[in-house]
């Protein structure tokens, strides 16, 4: 049992609340109690519960209606009734409400705690088969790409806008944030899907070599070149040239490429004669290229030439809600080889990793989850499978403001202001009604303040 599983007992008997307290307390469950309706409903104003236990009859706010304001106020957490006078009638009765269960008092101390189990592992799968149901139907996946972040989602439609034209299109975001992949989105949903989608990264070539790489070269043109060789922009042709990382291009070869693209031709390394091609350009850079104009590192011209469409990939930490379709994904991929067992990952697992500020992106989940999966016993991801960097307690936004120079107080504000409400998301695992309760302001404020910010 995982100690995060919080529990809400209502019960007017006292004895009856202390006795299942400590009882469900020794199973590693974290338990509140409440004496009747009401005082369970100001419990729900407070905090989140995975489990209510309630008793039927109660003074003040008795169980059934404290069930159907519950139900009201969309509680999540599954609701298991409980009476000393328990018929059959009394139990449909409750289950057409909503409840999840009911009990007979009195119980044994098995009775309870099996209960339990079989709502845990059900609210399991049933989260389990949202995330596939979704993934399958493609509401949260595009062209090989998952999100459902109000931004990703966003992108994916300005890719569908970009796709068969020939614009040069730049690519930003942070290392790991899916660069790549939406360069191959683009690709592959334009008419020049048919075509090569040759990828290369800028900062991955030395120099010197780099020129030959893109360009081509003929026999004789340096020391090693014993024979004709075709460039990147020739293999491409018809296609999409990718140019990963070109932020690190050297300045002599800015010149180059630039005519390139203002001319369609290239001359390969040592030869007289040019040769047309048409390819599409696509570039990205985890850099800031404005700022490398404004320093001389990157040409202006070259710059506003790459820049001709611009999609700006959020990071992994302003799209929470991502990560757990990501968890699954890469569960489904790297968990088929282990004995086809089925993997899952404990809640104080997956709230660590909800927490945790990614400074790797999709990228540095992804080799959390394959080492997870590997150092994991009977298929459960617990938190002691992930890394420590993972578990260490999240002080992103003070980072954030550490990193920052120009010490706004607005800018600081705003960031405090971004980071709780993704908490409060996080805690509540995207109940915006819950959250804007934590956060105490009003629902219509969080809605503008998720789209303001981007976190939805």
């Amino acid at each position: 049992m995982s100690v995060s599983q919080h529990i809400l007992i209502i019960d007017d008997e006292e004895n009856m609340r202390y006795m299942l307290s400590v009882m469900l307390a020794r199973q590693g469950y974290c338990v509140d109690k409440a004496a009747d309706g009401s005082e369970g409903l100001s419990c729900l104003m407070n905090n989140i519960y995975d489990f209510i236990l309630c008793d039927i009859r109660m003074p003040e706010m008795d169980g059934k209606t404290f069930l159907v304001k519950a139900l009201e106020e969309h509680v999540a957490a599954p609701i298991i009734m409980m009476s000393a006078y328990g018929t059959v009638e009394v139990a449909v009765e409750c289950m057409k409400l909503g409840a999840y269960d009911f009990i007979s008092k009195p119980f044994k101390k098995d009775e309870i705690v099996m209960v339990l189990k079989k709502a845990e592992e059900r609210e399991r799968l049933k989260e389990e088969n949202c995330h596939l149901r979704d993934v399958a139907t493609g509401q949260f996946s595009y062209s090989g790409i998952l999100s459902r972040n109000i931004r990703m989602q966003e992108i994916f439609s300005q890719i569908r806008k970009v796709a068969d034209m020939k614009t040069a299109i730049l690519v930003l975001g942070e290392s790991g944030s899916g660069k790549e992949l939406v360069a191959q989105a683009i690709h592959d949903n334009g008419i020049r899907s048919q075509k090569p989608f040759v990828a290369v990264n800028c900062g991955a070539i030395p120099e010197n070599l780099l020129e030959s790489e893109l360009f081509g070269h003929i026999k004789g043109a340096f020391t090693d070149a014993s024979g004709d060789k075709a460039g990147l922009f020739e293999q491409a042709d018809g296609g999409t040239l990718f140019l990963d990382e070109i932020g690190e291009m050297p300045l002599a070869l800015q010149v180059k490429l630039l005519r390139v693209l203002q001319e369609g031709e290239i001359r390969r390394v040592g030869d007289a004669v040019t040769r047309k091609v048409d390819v599409r350009v696509i570039s990205a850079t985890s850099r800031d290229l404005s700022a490398d104009v404004g320093t001389g590192r990157f040409r202006e011209d070259l710059y506003f030439r790459i820049n001709v469409f611009c999609l700006e990939l959020p990071p992994l930490r302003d799209r929470v809600e991502d990560i757990p379709v990501l968890v699954e994904h890469f569960l489904r991929r790297y968990g088929s080889g282990n004995d086809a067992q089925t993997f899952r990952v404990e809640p104080d697992a997956m709230r660590r990793l909800m927490a945790h500020r990614w400074p790797g992106n999709v990228r540095e989940l992804e080799n959390v989850i394959e080492r997870a999966c590997i150092l994991c016993e009977g298929g459960r991801i617990t938190s002691g499978c992930l890394p420590p960097s993972v578990c260490l307690p999240d002080d992103g936004f003070q980072g954030e403001l550490d990193a920052d120079e120009n010490l706004s107080i607005k800018k600081a504000e705003d960031i405090i202001e971004r980071d709780l409400i993704r908490k409060a998301l996080v805690k509540t695992c995207g109940n915006r009604t819950q959250a804007a309760k934590i956060l105490e302001i009003s629902h219509r404020s969080l809605l503008y303040k998720i789209k303001e910010y981007g976190i939805e």
